[in-house]
């Protein structure tokens, strides 16, 4: 049985920074894609970045680009989302998702394993 647990969410100022973490389990995820989403009311779920577990080729939603990132570690069966300058409009409930196959990797609907999210919330 997979699991992925997220943590470190919580209350932030505009400016600040927090980092989610994303702990796995009960399979070997060497194969797989990591993925972060977020979703706030009233919309839907969007892709936020991306990262092959092998090789470390990491890719990012333009609206993030250049103030998140994500990285994982091996050892620890973990990918992190290191969120800097935060934005109130980066307020949502944040995902860690896990799929086997590189394509279409922004599309929430592809992927297989789902954490039960996080919340984080940018005041203004």
């Amino acid at each position: 049985q997979v699991q992925l647990v997220e943590s470190g969410g919580g209350l932030v100022q505009a400016g600040g920074s927090l980092r989610l973490s994303c702990a796995a389990s009960g399979r070997t995820f060497t194969s797989y894609v990591m993925g972060w989403f977020r979703q706030s009311p009233g919309k839907e779920r969007e892709f936020v970045a991306v990262i092959t577990w092998s090789a470390g080729n990491t890719y990012y939603a333009d609206s993030v680009k250049g103030r998140f990132t994500i990285s994982r570690d091996n050892a620890k069966n973990t990918v992190y989302l290191q969120m800097n300058s935060l934005k109130p409009e980066d307020t949502a409930v944040y995902y860690c998702a896990g799929k086997r196959y590189y394509s279409n990797y922004d599309r929430w609907r592809e992927y297989d394993y789902w954490g039960q999210g996080t919340q984080v919330t940018v005041s203004s």
